[in-house]
């Protein structure tokens, strides 16, 4: 099959998107790829493709747990065999899966960078026909990065292990400092680098300054129709946030890593099908969801740095029509982010004083524990050790940099089931336990002889329903066969999850190294100041992004808020005032709003929005009964 018959068998699509195809032929053609694709640019089927084209499976390494799991489903969605390790499995767990990733027809293993170390993974890989290896988040493997993690710098290592196996790493953001230090991190020789544009054509940057950013939000979304999402800083303001949206009666929810799993989905899905309008976020909101009509991407909060800024902006207009990326701020907020920066580092004596209440938390020996994960109640600990929250999060936020620990903080598993006897051993077990043979059955009958090779997702609910038991006695049984050891039943958790990635040290030898760790802070110092810059620069704001990437703009984008003015200032006919003269020119007959739009295409939406209210209120304009907009004269 050629590439694009894959393409349009798994996914539907008649053609490739810009350099897709070129970085799939690369790929195919057994070189290393450095692949950088904004945020929307379809990074995935970049190694997915050229893969499903290739005997053997390939090897996905990914820092984030959601996203493994959400690429995972949409394969399998698609028929696509695909699995994924990761910490919070149990050891068995992940031998099934391993020995499928040797023994089925699985093309897709997703395991976390941290994994490549372990010797049951490393012994496993050495007996699978790896025909890829690929690298999602690549800026994670350059402490220069926005999003730097240790363990990345293993896979070098771990390549050694598949010498005659290519790779492609993949990233939405990285200044060319940083492409560079993935190619020379990940030992390639002769790289092909691929990289599309960091400007959007149709995306519009805006900055504002407000001391009532409420007023301005609600004049925004009023102004500009459609799908919205607004980033804030904490859990609190989003719920602040939606709650004042509500009461001025536009449609909008929160999202946050604190909620439950099903709450997190509910809000998610109703968001996407467009029952909800708005969605206000802190950051852990839009990794890996594709929604192509965002037409604007608020921020209350002025980011930490460019590449944060860039990714959450950059998911407004993917389908190609007029969007707008606006941030709104007041001085104080530099304060705070300048601030908040700082909190970020703490001493070293504080971050070993940390680990070791961890250890103490949970009871752990010195040298023992590597790999083990633990439900983690951040309130808890830090009750029981009398310290601070935030303290507490930021400590943790570093040991995780530094490679020692995990936090994954929306944790979500299902409950899963594995049968470990063999067939007759079981029949024999429901022959002399009548009272179970109704679940037996009832399971075989709903999930099949899947059960028997690898673990299976099931519902305590649906097996109830199946057998026509309650479902408090349906977990009863299932917990007596697990502690008789004739299956192996997990039940759903939905807890953050700390693990321990290295053997339990001693924390007052815990190996950081100062130099490099006050270089990092330094870099990070950088970046907050270029995200000022941003903020604060007068110039075409699309240029101050694409110039931080190492890019060169030919012509200023026009559409910021930057040009919009200059041109303003530089004599031309106010736009509002363009626009008045084009919608009384245009409007012969009464049309909607949305009709007239499409006539005027105009650059500016939100101006073009306030000028025929203005004109409305004026009584230039009127809206008829059937909700159509019409001249006075008419």
């Amino acid at each position: 099959m050629t590439p694009e018959e894959v393409l349009e068998k798994y996914w539907g699509y008649s053609e490739f998107r810009t350099l897709q195809k070129e970085i799939i032929q690369s790929v195919l053609d057994k070189k290393d790829v450095v692949a950088l694709l904004p945020t929307g640019g379809g990074k995935s089927i970049c190694f997915q493709i050229p893969a499903l084209m290739q005997d053997g499976i390939c090897i996905v390494i990914s820092p984030l747990i959601a996203l493994m799991k959400d690429q995972v489903t949409n394969l399998n969605s698609r028929g696509i065999r695909a699995i994924a390790i990761y910490s919070g499995l149990s050891r068995r767990e992940i031998d099934i899966a391993l020995d499928n990733c040797i023994n089925a027809d699985v093309k897709f293993l997703y395991c976390s960078p941290e994994r490549l170390r372990s010797e049951i993974f490393l012994e496993r890989v050495s007996r699978m026909k790896v025909n890829l290896l690929a690298i999602d988040e690549a800026h994670c493997i350059s402490q220069w990065g926005y999003d730097f993690r240790p363990s990345y710098l293993q896979i070098s290592e771990f390549k050694t292990k598949l010498p005659e196996v290519n790779s492609i790493a993949l990233t939405a953001s990285a200044t060319p400092e940083v492409v560079r230090d993935i190619a020379e991190k990940l030992e390639f020789e002769d790289e092909q680098l691929f990289q599309k544009s960091f400007a959007r054509e149709k995306l519009s940057y805006s900055v504002f300054i407000e001391e009532n950013k409420e007023k301005k939000l609600l004049q925004i979304l009023n102004n500009v129709q459609g799908t919205s999402v607004i980033y804030v800083r904490n859990r609190k303001k989003t719920r602040d946030v939606a709650r004042f949206l509500q009461q001025n009666g536009i449609s909008a929810d929160y999202y946050h890593a604190g909620l439950t799993t099903k709450q997190r989905d509910r809000k998610q899905d109703e968001w996407i099908s467009g029952y909800t309008r708005v969605i206000v976020a802190t950051n852990a909101f839009g990794m890996g969801i594709d929604k192509a009509d965002v037409r604007t991407v608020i921020h209350l909060d002025i980011p930490d740095n460019m590449e944060a800024y860039y990714q959450e902006a950059g998911r407004a207009g993917r389908d190609g029509l007029r969007s707008f990326a606006i941030l709104l701020y007041h001085d104080q907020d530099i304060k705070k982010l300048e601030k908040k920066v700082a909190m970020e580092y703490p001493e070293v004596a504080t971050l070993k004083h940390n680990y070791q209440l961890l250890a103490n938390y949970y009871k752990l020996a010195v040298g023992s524990s590597m790999m083990s994960s633990f439900d983690f109640d951040l309130h808890d600990f830090t009750s029981r050790n009398a310290i601070q929250p935030m303290e507490a999060y930021y400590c943790l936020k570093k040991l995780e940099e530094e490679g020692y620990i995990q936090l994954t903080e929306s944790f979500y598993e299902p409950s899963k089931l594995y049968i470990n006897i063999d067939h007759e051993a079981l029949y024999r077990f429901q022959v002399a336990n009548e009272e179970y043979d109704p679940l037996i059955k009832g399971l075989l009958r709903i999930y099949g002889g899947e059960l028997y090779t690898h673990y299976q997702r099931i519902s305590e609910k649906k097996i109830a329903a199946e057998i026509d038991e309650n479902v408090r006695e349906v977990i009863r049984k299932l917990n007596y066969m697990h502690s008789a050891e004739l299956l192996t039943y997990q039940p759903q958790k939905d807890s953050p999850q700390l693990t321990f990635l290295t053997p339990r040290f001693d924390a007052a030898k815990l190996p950081i190294d100062e130099k490099q760790y006050a270089a990092r802070k330094n870099s990070k110092l950088s970046k907050m100041q270029a995200m000022i810059g941003y903020v604060n620069r007068d110039y075409c704001r699309s240029r101050i992004i694409s110039e931080y990437f190492g890019e060169r703009m030919v012509e200023d984008c026009g559409i910021c808020d930057i040009c919009i003015r200059n041109r303003q200032q530089d004599g031309e006919p106010g736009e509002g005032t363009r626009y008045r003269q084009q919608i009384l020119t245009l409007l012969t007959e009464p049309q909607t709003l949305d009709q007239l739009i499409h006539q005027c295409a105009p650059e500016n939406l939100i101006l073009f929005s306030k000028t025929i209210r203005e004109m409305v209120d004026q009584g230039d304009l009127y809206y008829q009964s059937d909700g159509k907009i019409s001249p006075r004269l008419l």
